[in-house]
């Protein structure tokens, strides 16, 4: 079991340049990336994706790849013709409103475009340490989401335990359902008063009514299924997220139906636990791939 939270950082230092890749990734229904790559690297963008597909199959990922140059092989361009329009709009304003303007060099160049820098970084000379960056990133990634999903199945082992133990123990009660029905309806037949008449087989046959009506079993029976299912994918190393989702939507609806049919006090308050516990399921495996 794997998380879809997980952090992965790598720095790569050498005398003429600091390569970084970071890693971030959060909860989502599907995968998907948010990019933030050094244009000079930007031709890698498609493999640095790819590569991460290997380890996340969902979740919301940032991904920042940084690269700074150290030594200087870029050009400074002064646009000649704009500085100019600049001066001589200067000296307009300084003489229709009687003003006598000061700028010095550094006010000028950094004037909007006065200064324009370009760089020849070539960008494909950095593939092979971008490629060491990128596993050291990805394998702490990698460790954390699989570090963050152990500690969340343990979790889930948990709640799903206590699950069964409460289905286990309305499995016992249900074992009871007829003498209960029984006593119920010797208590209303007497109170009715009906001059000592009783009719046994009568009797009978609304313990079996009520029996079918308020029945169980079927409902125990599902859930037990559902139950195994639900610890068999908490021990599948595939991604089993969005199948766990589904079985919490039908272990709610069978403890909803229990409890709805439900005539004893004790089942109840059974059932008030269980769905206390699948709502903290839920809340789980949505961080969970």
């Amino acid at each position: 079991m794997r998380s879809m939270t997980a952090y992965g950082y790598a720095v790569e230092r050498s005398d003429g340049y600091v390569l970084e890749v970071e890693l971030k990734s959060v909860n989502n229904r599907y995968l998907e990336f948010n990019t933030n790559i050094n244009s000079n690297l930007a031709m890698y963008e498609n493999h640095i994706l790819s590569r991460i597909k290997e380890v996340a199959k969902r979740g919301k990922v940032d991904v920042t790849v940084r690269l700074r140059v150290l030594e200087g092989n870029g050009s400074v361009h002064v646009d000649e013709g704009l500085l100019g329009q600049y001066l001589k709009a200067f000296e307009e304003v300084g003489s229709k409103h009687g003003l006598l303007l000061s700028l010095d060099a550094q006010s000028l160049l950094s004037l909007p475009d006065v200064l324009t820098v370009s760089s020849s970084i070539d960008g494909g000379l950095y593939g092979e340490a971008l490629d060491r960056c990128l596993d050291q990133a990805l394998a702490s990634f990698d460790e954390a989401k699989s570090r963050e999903g152990e500690a969340t199945k343990a979790d889930l082992m948990r709640l799903g335990r206590s699950l069964e133990e409460a289905n286990n123990r309305i499995g016992a009660l249900v074992g009871s359902y007829e003498g209960y029905f029984r006593d119920r309806l010797v208590e209303r037949y007497k109170e009715l008063d009906l001059d000592g008449r009783f009719d046994e087989t009568k009797l009978m046959q609304e313990v079996g009514a009520l029996l079918v009506k308020y029945s169980i079993n079927e409902e125990q029976q599902r859930l037990k299924t559902h139950l195994a299912e639900y610890f068999r994918c908490l021990e599948s190393s595939e991604p089993v997220g969005k199948k766990l989702d589904f079985l919490c939507q039908e272990m709610n609806r069978e403890t909803n139906t229990t409890a709805s049919k439900s005539q004893s006090v004790e089942i109840t308050m059974l059932t008030v636990g269980m769905k206390d516990n699948i709502e903290d399921i839920r809340e789980q495996i949505r961080n969970i791939e």
